[in-house]
């Protein structure tokens, strides 16, 4: 176990803070008011991508004073790795989606294949409408196969963790947004 702590320590070290609580805070403030002028009258169910978007939804709801349900869906392409790969469904959400508005909650729009698919397949549910929200989202200079609509912040393309992302599994947890130290 000496070895795996060592290892993620290393990890940290090779970060550098792109983004401070500070920041995310006002972006979350920022988000919770446009998503409330939106939704607030809509009786939406939030639901959460597990894993990496539960520190961007338990940080958001609290800023969402309107009535909603809350559930969530687990869809993943990365496991612990670094490289995306087919769509792997893990968990559907346990509430009736059909003729619901849906505000989708992520922790990063990267190359938004995993978002799509969950849009997708909410709508083949019956979702009335789904809104996506993400606490960042990559510039990667090109077109994305769905589009996010609320962005709390824009990040470079750089391999980034905290704040519900994720390096090879650790640091979800940090407070903040960093990025591997480009060598």
């Amino acid at each position: 176990m000496n070895r795996r702590i060592e290892a993620a320590w290393r990890l940290f070290n090779r970060g550098e803070l792109l983004v401070g609580q500070r920041e995310i805070d006002a972006a979350l403030d920022r988000l919770g008011g446009e998503i409330g002028d939106r939704l607030a009258d809509r009786f939406p169910i939030a639901l959460c991508m597990m894993g990496g978007a539960v520190i961007f939804a338990g940080q958001l709801l609290p800023r969402l004073a309107f009535p909603l349900e809350f559930d969530y869906l687990h869809a993943t392409r990365y496991g612990d790795a670094t490289q995306g790969s087919g769509i792997e469904w893990r968990a559907m959400p346990s509430k009736e989606i059909a003729g619901r508005m849906v505000l989708l909650l992520d922790d990063i729009l990267d190359e938004g294949y995993t978002l799509a698919a969950a849009k997708a397949r909410l709508l083949d549910m019956g979702a009335a409408k789904v809104e996506i929200a993400v606490l960042a989202e990559k510039d990667l200079g090109h077109g994305k196969p769905v589009q996010a609509d609320y962005v709390g912040l824009t990040l470079p393309n750089r391999y980034v963790f905290g704040m519900g992302m994720d390096a090879y599994g650790l640091w979800r947890n940090l407070p903040g947004i960093y990025a591997l130290k480009e060598d």
